[in-house]
């Protein structure tokens, strides 16, 4: 296939995680990943490379989602500002420093890490699991650990943080619209970060693809981003009459066969 033969199957990608985006409120990381280092195979990138080109390509990627759900949540006054000031550089710090680090670390313990991860995801999403609000929001020492470690694993997983932040916050009290809104606006920092981080770690590595900026494929960035921005109101809008329940279970069982996929192929 030549180069804009490529190009559909990274706009009917941006097309799934936009709409998935909206229609359930997470991130697109549990599809993108899989999904782009099974391209990236087909497309003969370097073996050695296209998890970790696959990771730092999906983090660069959800950096628009996030700028666009943040906006629509703020507008809505669903963003908890207090909290973003105290989380949003422990969060960017945990990011950075773990996506740099990731550069280290095996592709076949980064497919497992992904993996299990993905599979506490879609057991979360099969049990519709909704943590009790057992307590008050803690000290901003407690929150910035917390915003470190959850950066650290959003950087190797490649997710926006929304699947631990918003329960985090749900448990400490806080209503779950401004829970999702807040998360929406920490996405952009964990993002951002990453997407830095992945890019700098990879910036002096040997035999990456043309077009890309350190482990940051800018082509699947650019189509990705360019069809999840217009797809995502679709799937807010559905998200008010179909039943949020059973497509979790379908979303989840989706995320199933993708990790098990990822374990496959690496």
């Amino acid at each position: 296939m030549d180069e804009f033969s490529w190009m559909l199957p990274y706009l009917a990608l941006g097309l799934a995680v936009g709409f998935f985006a909206g229609l359930l409120g997470i991130g697109g990381g549990g599809i993108m990943v899989p999904v782009l280092t099974m391209l990236f195979i087909s497309q003969a990138f370097a073996g050695e490379h296209v998890l970790h080109l696959a990771l730092g390509t999906s983090m660069a990627s959800i950096v628009i989602t996030s700028c666009s759900s943040l906006y629509n949540h703020h507008q809505r006054g669903a963003v908890r500002w207090d909290i973003v000031r105290m989380m949003a550089l422990p969060l960017a710090l945990g990011t950075l420093s773990l996506a740099m680090f990731a550069s280290t670390l095996s592709s076949t313990f980064l497919a497992i890490l992904f993996s299990v991860f993905m599979t506490y995801i879609a057991i979360q999403m099969f049990l519709d699991f909704k943590p009790k609000a057992s307590r008050a929001l803690p000290q901003p020492l407690i929150l910035s650990v917390v915003g470190f470690s959850v950066g650290g694993l959003s950087a190797l997983v490649a997710v926006g943080g929304g699947t631990l932040n918003v329960p985090f916050l749900t448990w400490c009290n806080i209503n779950i619209k401004h829970a999702i809104g807040t998360s929406a606006a920490l996405g952009l920092p964990i993002a951002l970060a990453g997407s830095m981080g992945y890019m700098l770690s990879g910036w002096s590595v040997q035999g990456l693809p043309a077009y890309s900026l350190g482990y940051v494929y800018l082509p699947a960035v650019l189509l990705i981003s360019l069809v999840s921005v217009f797809t995502a109101p679709f799937g807010v809008r559905f998200a008010h009459f179909l039943p949020i329940s059973l497509l979790k279970k379908i979303f989840a069982s989706i995320l199933l066969l993708l990790a098990a996929q990822m374990l496959y192929i690496l």
